[in-house]
């Protein structure tokens, strides 16, 4: 596994119930009423992937930096 995630969060879908930011507060906040990460690549960590799986609408995507694999949300 890579020693780097990119995490994405698709502004058309998240409805900003801020569970992300409840979360993971280290890696999203909320701007304008939407989730934003606080960096574009960060290092892995559980609170990420568990706010990728809790969004309700699944607006957050964990992928590996280096090959671009889809880590979460899980299907």
């Amino acid at each position: 596994m890579s020693t780097a995630w990119r995490i994405g969060v698709d502004a058309r879908r998240c409805i900003g119930t801020s569970i992300c930011a409840g979360t993971a507060p280290e890696h999203f906040r909320l701007v304008g009423g939407l989730s934003t990460p606080l960096a574009d690549v960060a290092a892995p960590a559980e609170a990420i992937l568990a706010a990728a799986d809790s969004c309700p609408v699944e607006a957050i995507t964990v992928r590996d930096a280096t090959d671009g694999r889809l880590i979460a949300p899980q299907e």
